[in-house]
């Protein structure tokens, strides 16, 4: 038999046997595996609404037909693309600032016991505050501008971002930190070199909560007063009962969450490639 005929046993290394990178077309078929369901209730949920509209089971003003839809898309993309900028760039600022809020809030919370139980029953009591109910308020102090939707924004994403992380920092290994302190490392060291990193994916998993929410908070205070964005033409659609422009403004909507929820999963990808959850497939434990 010839040497090339003998396959190389795979690599042990500490009871972990090591597979090849699986290539481009194993990625793919992968991919195809785990996304033909979701794609599948699509097209369930979207032969439904072709039904619905097509036998007329229900009035055309209520449920309007897919075709219609997509026909605003077509005849009003430059309208509907202006507004969604503006919700975006709401959304974005939003989340940034409960990135920055929320993180800072956290740290101070898990090094300071009396700040935890300070702020704590605040943050609670703050969140399960309806936020359409004081958006009006703040319209009242900060006027028909950016200001409202921005500040609806952050209250509806600073939450997860906050418990997220004290979470994250809160579940070092003791161990870990006995080590750094046996070490000598003081506590800026010990927050950059093991907290930090410790926390990272508990925090992009709040990350991916928050970026949604941001969405809804920034709509929430277009809803309440605005001239512009996702949530004034949802609202003026809803005045003239053009329901097509309503469905569209609502699948703008919706997949704007769902494209900021991707981005946020990439960046979790790019700055995580070590934690368990990226690691590939083909790493598997021997017993």
């Amino acid at each position: 038999m010839s040497q090339s005929a003998i396959k190389p046993a795979p690599r042990r290394v500490a009871g972990v046997v090591r597979r090849a990178k699986p290539g481009a077309g194993e990625r793919l078929a992968r991919a195809a595996a785990t996304s033909w369901r979701p794609a599948a209730l699509l097209l369930v949920c979207f032969a439904g609404w072709w039904a619905t509209a097509a036998f007329e089971w229900v009035e055309p003003y209520l449920v309007p037909s897919p075709g219609a839809t997509f026909d605003v898309f077509a005849n009003k993309a430059d309208y509907l693309w202006e507004h969604t900028w503006v919700t975006t760039y709401e959304t974005l600022l939003g989340f940034v600032i409960a990135i920055g809020v929320g993180v800072l809030a956290a740290v101070v919370m898990v090094y300071s016991a009396t700040a935890e139980k300070t702020l704590y029953p605040i943050l609670l009591f703050a969140q399960v505050i309806p936020k359409i109910a004081i958006a009006p308020l703040f319209v009242v102090w900060l006027g028909f501008g950016i200001g409202p939707k921005v500040l609806i924004a952050v209250l509806i994403a600073f939450f997860p971002v906050v418990i997220s992380m004290v979470t994250g920092l809160k579940a070092v290994d003791p161990e870990m930190l006995q080590l750094s302190a046996t070490m000598g490392a003081g506590p800026w060291q010990t927050f950059v070199k093991i907290r930090l990193p410790a926390s990272l994916p508990h925090l992009f998993s709040g990350l991916k909560v928050a970026v949604t929410l941001a969405v809804t908070g920034a709509v929430v205070g277009e809803f309440v007063g605005a001239n512009e964005g996702l949530g004034y033409v949802i609202l003026q659609a809803n005045g003239n009962l053009d329901t097509p422009m309503l469905f569209a403004g609502l699948l703008v909507m919706s997949l704007l969450g769902v494209v900021l929820f991707v981005l946020v999963e990439l960046a979790e990808k790019l700055l995580l490639p070590w934690h368990a959850s990226r690691r590939e497939a083909g790493v598997t434990t021997s017993y």
